[in-house]
């Protein structure tokens, strides 16, 4: 049962991010503030859910927000600054962008730096124990799947419509295949085995 908030601020935000152990796409971050009183039966940390009741709980956590927002780091940001630093950069540039100015924020996991001098708390599993946080994790799991789908159509051939950019076989045999496009992450060790020259 997720609980609603972790401390007695009104303006409790909670925030997550959503790809950072892909190979290729975005990592994306959101940040939201729920009113009291929310409920959203369903709601839950975006790993345990289908796909289906994603998309429909998008909706209804974007309509009774009291604000929210999304934002997508590149793989250029990522490989300059490192995944870590990157998912951090996400969530911050997602906290700056809400209004009201939350006054309190509790984060997905254990790392986290200090924003605009608003206290904080990072809660291991959050997305499994507060509404905000799983409200978050359903949202940037939603609009990285969508940026995901989209450029899709530009390199077919990784089949990340089906992957998001994750490492499977597929994935990777195709970069073994194709070689390697301007979304990748190049920071990021992409086969198995280092590559070999032939000499």
């Amino acid at each position: 049962m997720l609980q609603f908030k972790f401390s007695d601020f009104d303006m409790e935000c909670g925030t997550d991010e959503a790809g950072r152990g892909c190979l290729a796409g975005p990592v994306t971050a959101a940040a939201i503030i729920l009113p009291d009183g929310f409920e959203l039966k369903l709601l839950n940390d975006s790993k345990q859910l289908s796909e289906k009741i994603r998309e429909e709980l998008k909706p209804l956590i974007e309509t009774n927000a009291i604000c929210f927002s999304v934002t997508h780091l590149d793989s250029g940001v990522i490989d300059k600054i490192n995944i870590l630093n990157a998912s951090i950069k996400a969530m911050h540039d997602c906290i700056d962008k809400l209004n009201p100015i939350p006054n309190y924020i509790i984060v997905d996991g254990n790392r986290f730096k200090p924003i605009n001098n608003i206290p904080y708390s990072t809660i291991i599993k959050g997305d499994s124990k507060y509404m905000s946080i799983a409200a978050a994790s359903v949202l940037a799991k939603t609009y990285r799947d969508e940026y995901m789908d989209r450029i899709h159509e530009e390199f077919p051939m990784y089949n990340w419509k089906k992957n998001k950019g994750y490492p499977t076989s597929e994935h990777r045999e195709a970069i073994r295949k194709y070689g390697t496009t301007k979304y990748h992450r190049m920071s990021f060790r992409l086969l198995p085995e280092q590559l070999k020259l032939e000499l």
